[in-house]
């Protein structure tokens, strides 16, 4: 699915097919130990899940991978879980497989919020950390907080991540909450919203709950575009018309 011209929606991702990037945001890895800790007891099947969907993506053959914020869920500390599950996901990212480049496959850490120790894990795999990445006209950011920088307001399009967009869908006396994309603009720029790539929970109801991006306003939010994703994506239109 286009969500933009040479931006296109696959799974709970972005794919520039031109550039070969692929932008995924909010893995949240350790999310489950830290609900465990606080006496909410879930199946750790989260990482297994993305695990499956990373490597699906991985087919796309992308140069480089673009992780939106937070790889990681506590703010503290690392857990042995974070530790683990984030070895092993930049390990699967940065794995060369079949392609017929030379080295690994690129991967930059864009820092977000729930990143303030993302350092340690960083330096162990020689992984780029940034506050922001901009290419052409795109620039990756989380979405927790405006930069002034001069690269970020060249650009015409941003993309963020922070806020886990989802959108509750009723039929009848059923109702359900399904992650989505986000298309809107911030003052003159193209804006689009990544939903969290990890599976605990879909996300925050952009029709009822408080947003948390800056990058986001609770009255032009209704004009925004949405995508949800299903067993496949589909456009719904305007979030105002839901």
């Amino acid at each position: 699915m286009k969500i933009l011209d040479g931006i296109e929606i696959i799974g709970k991702a972005l794919w520039i097919k031109k550039k070969r990037i692929l932008i995924i945001a909010d893995l949240h890895l350790g999310y489950e130990e830290a609900l465990n800790k606080q006496g909410i007891l879930v199946p750790r099947i989260m990482f297994k899940e993305m695990k499956g969907e990373i490597k699906k993506l991985l087919k796309l053959k992308p140069r480089l991978i673009i992780i939106n914020g937070d790889l990681k869920h506590e703010f503290g500390h690392i857990s042995r879980q974070e530790w683990r599950e984030t070895l092993e996901i930049l390990d699967l990212l940065e794995k060369k497989g079949k392609e017929k480049e030379k080295g690994k496959r690129k991967v930059i850490l864009i820092k977000g919020n729930h990143d303030t120790l993302l350092k340690p894990i960083a330096l162990k795999k020689k992984t780029v950390i940034k506050d922001f990445y901009c290419f052409d006209d795109i620039c990756v950011l989380h979405g927790h907080k405006i930069f002034l920088d001069k690269k970020i307001y060249d650009a015409k399009i941003f993309i963020i991540g922070h806020e886990h967009p989802a959108v509750s869908i009723r039929e009848g006396v059923k109702q359900e909450l399904y992650k989505c994309f986000l298309l809107g603009s911030w003052k003159k720029k193209k804006l689009i919203v990544i939903p969290s790539f990890f599976s605990v929970f879909e996300g925050s109801d952009v029709k009822k709950e408080r947003l948390l991006s800056p990058y986001l306003n609770e009255k032009k939010i209704w004009d925004f575009e949405v995508f949800i994703i299903g067993d496949k994506v589909y456009k719904f239109g305007k979030l105002k018309d839901i």
